[in-house]
Formats: structure tokens, sequence, C-alpha cells
């Protein structure tokens, strides 16, 4: 049971990772003209992207401010979501060798 608990914290935080790259390329994309936002497909997966990653990378926006017009704020945001599945993993880990999560 522990395990599939551990299982699904780092699926749901792996897919968070993928989204905020998926974001940040997109977001990309559009400035460069490469993709047309008022298409309904793109304009309906901008949406659903930026309400996924916006709660996580808002926080981090406070704090950082834009490196000339760059916003490094996915970059920090998945160097923390990186650095929370480690302690996931670490705590699976030890809970394993004490013989709480089999």
């Amino acid at each position: 049971m522990v395990s599939a608990i551990f299982f699904l914290l780092h699926t749901v935080v792996q897919l968070l990772i993928y989204a905020i790259i998926i974001a940040a390329v997109l977001s990309m994309l559009i400035s460069f003209g490469v993709v047309d936002r008022r298409n309904q497909f793109v304009y309906s997966v901008m949406d659903f992207l930026t309400r996924l990653t916006d709660p996580i990378l808002n926080p981090i926006r406070r704090f950082i401010p834009y490196i000339g017009n760059v916003d490094i704020s996915p970059l920090v945001a998945i160097l923390l979501l990186e650095a929370l599945q480690m302690v996931l993993a670490d705590i699976y880990a030890h809970m394993i060798m004490a013989g709480i999560a089999i």
C-alpha cells in the first residue's frame, strides 16, 4: 500500500515536470509565431497547461524576476520538483530499510 502511494506521488510529480516543459516549449512556439494561439486546439491546450502550471510557477515568479525577457521560473520549478522526487525516494528507501513499507 505504501509503495503504491509513493509510486502515485512520483508519477504526479513527473507529469507536472512534463507539463511545465510542454508549456514552456509551446509558449516559445507561440511567441516565435510558429503556432497560432487563435487556433482552437492550441488555445485549449495552452489554457489547460497554464491552469495546471501557474499554481506552481507563480510563487517562483514572485521571487525570481525575468532575466531580460527570459522567464527562468520553469527551470527552477523543474529543479525543485526533481529535488522533491529525490526526497520522496529517500523517504521510501528508509521506510523499506526500517521494514515499514513492504
